[in-house]
């Protein structure tokens, strides 16, 4: 077999993607659709914020999540995710699923019901990172979280 290993142009770049895509289309089951951005505002400055999109399998992926260190511990946090989760489940996700170094909120996660499924450490670095789930309950309709 004659191959080479390339450096990609934008135009391959694109062009890989609409592969995997059409590859990941004849196995996905569930439309990918819907996002939630929100934030909280005190005396006019965002403090606190959450953001993420829905994936395949009505999964949501939440990619940031942050509260400012002076307002942290009064429930903010809890707060956002609580309405993330409900908005989440609007949109037809089952599962939340998001990730966390050790310095952020690994602790904050399980305490909210998140279930750590996985995780790997770089001691030479200095850090590891850890893998959350949260499986969305519904009963009668309602977030049952």
């Amino acid at each position: 077999m004659d191959y080479a290993i390339i450096d990609l142009n934008d135009v391959q770049i694109e062009e890989i993607d609409s592969l995997l895509e059409a590859y990941d289309n004849k196995h996905i089951q569930h439309k990918i659709d819907g996002s939630i951005n929100i934030g909280v505002l005190h005396d006019g400055n965002l403090i606190a914020g959450v953001n993420g999109c829905m994936t395949a399998y009505k999964i949501f992926y939440v990619s940031t999540v942050f509260v400012d260190e002076k307002y942290r511990g009064q429930g903010i946090g809890r707060e956002l995710m609580r309405t993330v989760e409900v908005r989440a489940a609007s949109l037809d996700a089952n599962i939340i699923r998001l990730d966390t170094f050790n310095w952020q909120g690994l602790g904050f996660y399980l305490r909210l019901g998140y279930e750590q499924v996985g995780y790997y450490e770089s001691k030479e670095d200095g850090f590891s990172e850890h893998f959350l789930i949260k499986r969305l309950k519904r009963e009668n309709n309602e977030l049952e979280s």
